[in-house]
C-alpha cells in the first residue's frame, strides 16, 4: 500500500457521504471507518518491520510518491509521502483513535439531522491529518496543517446555529492562525536561507547555517507548534473548542491535532538540537503550560473543560521534555496520551449521554447507573495520573526524568503539575460517580457502540507501558525508568489522588469551602487566571485601533484625495469661466495671441 492511498482514500470516502446525504446515513456514516482502519493497518505493518533508526526525527529516506510543488530559477519545491517510523507511530494513534470516535459516535450522533456532514468531517480529518505526518516536505506538511485547522473549525462549530459554538469555531481559527503565521515565516526563512523545503533537505543544511538563523527559523517553528498545540500563551482556544460534538474533542482535541505541533518538533529535533535558546524557550514554554494549566483543571465544573485544561498541561509536559531534547520520551507520552484521554473523552460523552448534564455539580452516583462508563473512566484517570502500571507511568515518568536531568527546577514544577494531575483526577471522578446523583432525569449506561470503544482505549491505555522498551529502542532514546523518579513520582500522584477523594468527598460543597479559604487564588484559577479576558481586550483593542486608522486614512487620505481632485477641478473651472465674458476684443486678442505662441513653438522646434 502507498502512501498516497492514505490520503486519497479518506478523501473519496468524505465526498461519497457528504454526496449521499441524509437518507443512506445508516449505512454511509460506516464508510468513515475505511480511512480509520487504512492509516492503523498502514501503521502497525510499518512498525511490525522497521529497524532502530537511531533517530526518528530524520525523514524517511523511501518515498512512496513525490511530485513538483513549484519551480523557480534557485530550485524546485516538492511534496512528497512516505512511512518510517515516526510517521508509523502517528499513522497507528490517528487510526485507532479516529476509529474508535467513528464507532463512538454511530451511538452519540444517532438523532443528529446533520450526520451526513458529520461523518464526512471525520473522515476528511483523517486524510489531512494522514498526509501531515505522512509529508517529506515542509510544504507538504504546511498544507496538511492548514486543511487540519479548517477541520477542526468546522467541527467545532459543527452545531453552528448555536451561538457559542460559532464563536468557539472563530477564535479557534484564528488563534492557531497566529502560530501558522510563524510557521509560515519559518518556511520562507529556510527556503531562502537553504534553497530546500525538503525535511531531510533541511535537516543536511541546517549545521551549516549560522546560529542567529538557526535559532530564529526553531523559534519560528514553535510558534506554529505552540498555537497547534495550544502552549501557553496561545492556548485560549482549547477550552472554547470543547463547545464542538464530544467525540470531536477526544479525535481533534485531545489525540491528534494538538498532537501536531509536538510531532513537528520531534520531526525537526536536529535542527532544535543546533539551538539552546530556542530549547531553552521550548522548555520554560512548556514547564509553565503544563503547571499552570493543572492549576486551572482543579478548579473546573464542567466536565469537558477539566479534560480541555487537562490536556494543555499534558502536551505542555511533551514541550518541556522536547525542551531537553529527549523527544522520544515526548512522543511516547503522546501516543500513551492519545489513548487515555481519547479514552476519558469519549467516557465523558457516555456520562453526558447517560445524565443528561456536564456540569459535574449536578452529577454524582454514576457509578451504580453507568458501570461499563465507570471503570474504564477510572482506568483512565489513574492512567492520566501516572500510577502504575498503567501506560501514563511509564510515560510521565520518562518525560519527569529528562526535565530533572537537564533542569531541576522545571523536574519540581512537573512534580508539582504531576500532583494536580492526581487531585483534579480524584475530585472529577469523586463528583461524577460517587454519592447521590444531584440531577434530574435517570442516569443510565449507553448502548454498546458507546462502550465498547471505551473497552479498547482503556486496553490500550492498560498496556502500552509496556512498549516504552521497545519504543525507546526503535528510535534510540533511553529505555527504562529511573527509580529515584519513579518512586518519588509514585508517591506524589498516590498521596495527590487519596487527598483528592477525600478533600471532595463532600461533593460541590468542597469546592465552595475551597473558594472561601483560597479567596482570590482559587477564583483566579477558575477563571484561568483571566489570561483569555486580556487576551480578548488586547485584540479588541487592536481591533479598535486598526478601525480608527482604517477611518482615518479612509477620511483623511482618500476621501482627501477625490474632495480635492473635485475642489481642484471647480476651481479651474472657474478660472476658466472668467474667459466666457462675451467680450468680441477680448476673443479678438486671445487668438492673436494663441497664434503667435503656436507659429514661435513651430519655428522653435523646427530649428
Amino acid at each position: 500500500m502507498t502512501a498516497l492511498w492514505l490520503v486519497v482514500v479518506p478523501v473519496v470516502v468524505a465526498l461519497v457521504i457528504a454526496a449521499a446525504g441524509r437518507r443512506p446515513v445508516g449505512f454511509t456514516r460506516w464508510l468513515a471507518l475505511i480511512g480509520p482502519a487504512l492509516a492503523t493497518f498502514a501503521g502497525i505493518q510499518a512498525l511490525l518491520s522497521a529497524e532502530p533508526a537511531g533517530h526518528g526525527g530524520a525523514a524517511a529516506e523511501a518515498t512512496s510518491v513525490a511530485a513538483d510543488w513549484l519551480s523557480a530559477a534557485s530550485g524546485s519545491i516538492e511534496i512528497g509521502l512516505a512511512i518510517d517510523p515516526l510517521a508509523a507511530v502517528m499513522l497507528a494513534v490517528v487510526g485507532v483513535v479516529a476509529g474508535m470516535v467513528v464507532i463512538f459516535s454511530v451511538g452519540y450522533m444517532a438523532e443528529d439531522r446533520s450526520q451526513a456532514r458529520y461523518f464526512a468531517l471525520l473522515s476528511a480529518f483523517t486524510a489531512a491529518m494522514s498526509m501531515l505526518v505522512l509529508s517529506t516536505s515542509l510544504v507538504g506538511l504546511f498544507v496538511a496543517w492548514e486543511l487540519v485547522g479548517a477541520c477542526s473549525y468546522l467541527l467545532i462549530g459543527f452545531w453552528f446555529t448555536k451561538p457559542s459554538a460559532a464563536r468557539a469555531a472563530i477564535k479557534a481559527f484564528l488563534v492557531t492562525r497566529i502560530g501558522d503565521v510563524g510557521l509560515l515565516l519559518a518556511l520562507a526563512l529556510l527556503w531562502r536561507e537553504t534553497g530546500a523545503l525538503s525535511i531531510s533537505g533541511v535537516l543536511e543544511a541546517a549545521p551549516a547555517l549560522a546560529p542567529a538563523t538557526v535559532t530564529t527559523v526553531a523559534l519560528l517553528l514553535f510558534v506554529g507548534a505552540a498555537g497547534k498545540s495550544a502552549q501557553f500563551p496561545l492556548h485560549i482556544w482549547l477550552p472554547d473548542a470543547m463547545e464542538g460534538p464530544t467525540p470531536v474533542s477526544a479525535l481533534i482535541h485531545a489525540a491528534t491535532m494538538v498532537a501536531a505541533g509536538v510531532f513537528l518538533l520531534a520531526r525537526m529535533a536536529p535542527l532544535f538540537d543546533l539551538s539552546e535558546t530556542a530549547r531553552l524557550v521550548v522548555l520554560v514554554i512548556g514547564t509553565v503550560t503544563a503547571l499552570g494549566a493543572a492549576t486551572v483543571a482543579v478548579t473546573q465544573t464542567d466536565i469537558k473543560r477539566v479534560l480541555a485544561y487537562s490536556t494543555i498541561s499534558q502536551l505542555g509536559f511533551m514541550f518541556a521534555a522536547l525542551g531537553t531534547g529527549a523527544w522520544v520520551a515526548a512522543m511516547f507520552h503522546l501516543v500513551t496520551h492519545a489513548a487515555f484521554k481519547s479514552l476519558l473523552f469519549l467516557a465523558s460523552g457516555s456520562v453526558i449521554h447517560g445524565s443528561g448534564t456536564q456540569d459535574l455539580r449536578e452529577m454524582g452516583g454514576l457509578g451504580k447507573a453507568m458501570p461499563v462508563t465507570t471503570v474504564t473512566w477510572a482506568i483512565g484517570v489513574a492512567a492520566l495520573a501516572g500510577l502504575p502500571p498503567l501506560a501514563g507511568f511509564f510515560s510521565k515518568d520518562a518525560v519527569i526524568d529528562a526535565v530533572w536531568m537537564h533542569a531541576p527546577v522545571a523536574g519540581v514544577a512537573l512534580f508539582v503539575a504531576s500532583a494536580l494531575t492526581a487531585l483534579y483526577a480524584a475530585r472529577a471522578t469523586r463528583l461524577a460517580f460517587t454519592g447521590e446523583f444531584r440531577g434530574t432525569g435517570h442516569p443510565h449506561e449507553s448502548p454498546v457502540v458507546m462502550t465498547a470503544p471505551l473497552v479498547v482505549l482503556a486496553t490500550a491505555a492498560v498496556t502500552l507501558g509496556a512498549a516504552s522498551w521497545w519504543f525507546a529502542d526503535l528510535f534510540g532514546g533511553h529505555a527504562g525508568l529511573a527509580l529515584p523518579v519513579a518512586v518519588a513520582s509514585t508517591v506524589i500522584a498516590v498521596v495527590a489522588a487519596l487527598a483528592g477523594w477525600r478533600l471532595f468527598g463532600a461533593g460541590p460543597a468542597a469546592d465552595e469551602r475551597l473558594a472561601d479559604a483560597l479567596g482570590g487564588l482559587w477564583r483566579a484559577a477558575r477563571s484561568a487566571y483571566g489570561i483569555d479576558t486580556l487576551a480578548m481586550r488586547a485584540a479588541a483593542g487592536i481591533e479598535r485601533a486598526s478601525a480608527t486608522i482604517a477611518e482615518r486614512f479612509d477620511r483623511r487620505i482618500v476621501d482627501g484625495a477625490v474632495n480635492g481632485v473635485a475642489w481642484l477641478a471647480r476651481r479651474i473651472g472657474r478660472e476658466f469661466n472668467e474667459l466666457q465674458s462675451g467680450e468680441g476684443q477680448l476673443y479678438a486678442a486671445l487668438v492673436g495671441a494663441g497664434a503667435v505662441l503656436l507659429v514661435s513653438l513651430a519655428l522653435w522646434l523646427g530649428r
